[in-house]
């Protein structure tokens, strides 16, 4: 069965880079990295892969067939400026050419704004996603990336931002350049086999959200719309078998699939969800799946209004019934409850004292601009206020 899988689900993508997918495809990644010009890579992982199998098995395949590469691994969860100026050091001290960014959506980030920052004289903060930042980066600079996913979430492998907060806030900060994103992944849903369930459920969470906030968000990008729209019902069938049976590959080539849509979908922008989450991470260090989980159905109650005609498609697409709104947020609360996700932002050790901190931070969230619904910092503040109570607005 799981031959067959592997067999079936497999298929070498251009959208909107290059992409090998299939189960089994991370013995070409030393291939991978010469056909991006690299002769000495530096892969870069967070800590907690450091030591694990498939870190060693890919960094032996890479030395046996004449690739040497370096390894580093001091990526947080949530990474800061100073991992990517640490990972930019041991690039510059070992020679390194080009970057393999390996692991989940914090490896991914740090790897490539280290392959952005390898040739910049500026720091970090001078690229951040306003107005024209980008057009300060030194193209020249900047070393190739292939990027190799382990958590089917951010999609970050095909992204042209790192998300890397600055410790002076702390905040979350976008940083940005079309040439960020990876000259090739190397999409390989076995990696993620032994994922917890928790954490299978928080990424795939994750990917729910950039599906359904790419939908929702205001904007022309029918071509986003329609990604996404797989993207969502892709998650609603195979997220709960994936967190059943972490084995089961099928799913979770489908749940890997969706992550990289909804990174191809986000394009057209996200929203509230984000720019609420966003704080919270910065400030508590908490999952960006999980704590986008916790935001969403709040989220999507208050900008119900402006998104009525969207919530009744959709509804329709994944055949729920009956099709309205409601019932895509009573879906979204039942899947929630099911992967046992906390309803209410003080589960996640957020005391409300904190509340309008937050809503300043996620008032200046370059994310809020594509939420369908305006929101500013009262409006953000409310929202605050009632996923920490557990009261959906306008109830």
């Amino acid at each position: 069965m799981a031959n067959d899988v592997a067999q079936r689900l497999r298929g070498n993508w251009n959208y909107p880079t290059a992409i090998r997918f299939g189960a089994g495809r991370i013995s070409e990644l030393a291939d991978g990295c010469r056909s991006l010009g690299m002769k000495r890579p530096l892969l870069v992982t967070d800590h907690g892969l450091k030591a694990s199998a498939m870190i060693d098995a890919a960094l032996a395949a890479n030395k046996s067939t004449g690739l040497p590469t370096g390894l580093f691994a001091e990526v947080r969860s949530n990474p800061v400026g100073r991992n990517v100026g640490d990972g930019v050091e041991v690039f510059r001290a070992g020679g390194h050419d080009g970057v393999i960014a390996f692991g989940g959506g914090s490896a991914i980030d740090t790897a490539k704004a280290i392959a952005l920052m390898v040739g910049q004289k500026r720091p970090i903060w001078d690229f951040e996603d306003r107005e024209d930042r980008w057009t300060r980066v030194d193209v020249s600079g900047m070393a190739p990336v292939v990027s190799v996913p382990t958590t089917s979430g951010t999609g970050a492998e095909i992204g042209r931002v790192s998300v890397i907060t600055d410790e002076a806030g702390p905040t979350k900060k976008l940083i940005f350049h079309p040439r960020m994103m990876p000259g090739l992944v190397i999409a390989d849903p076995a990696l993620t086999l032994g994922l917890p369930p928790k954490l299978t459920a928080w990424t795939g969470m994750d990917a729910l959200a950039h599906n359904l906030e790419a939908y929702c968000a205001a904007g022309f990008h029918p071509i986003a719309e329609g990604v996404a729209l797989e993207g969502v019902r892709l998650i609603k069938t195979w997220l709960p078998a994936a967190v059943k049976d972490g084995s089961n590959l099928e799913a979770r080539s489908h749940l890997m699939v969706a992550s990289t849509m909804g990174a191809a979908a986000f394009q057209k922008g996200l929203g509230a969800i984000h720019a609420l989450s966003h704080p919270v991470g910065s400030l508590f260090d908490s999952h960006h799946g999980l704590t986008n989980a916790v935001f969403m159905p709040y989220v999507l109650a208050y900008n119900r209004p402006a998104i009525a005609g969207k919530l009744m498609a959709l509804a329709r697409y994944l055949d729920l019934k009956p099709a309205t709104p409601e019932s895509v947020l009573d879906w979204i609360i039942a899947l929630r409850a099911e992967l046992e996700i906390p309803h209410t932002l003080g589960a996640l050790g957020v005391p409300r004292d904190a509340l309008p901190r937050l809503a300043a931070l996620a008032e200046n969230d370059q994310t809020c601009a594509g939420n369908p619904r305006p929101v500013g910092r009262a409006e953000l503040l409310s929202l605050y206020e009632a996923a920490h109570d557990g009261r959906l607005p306008d109830e």
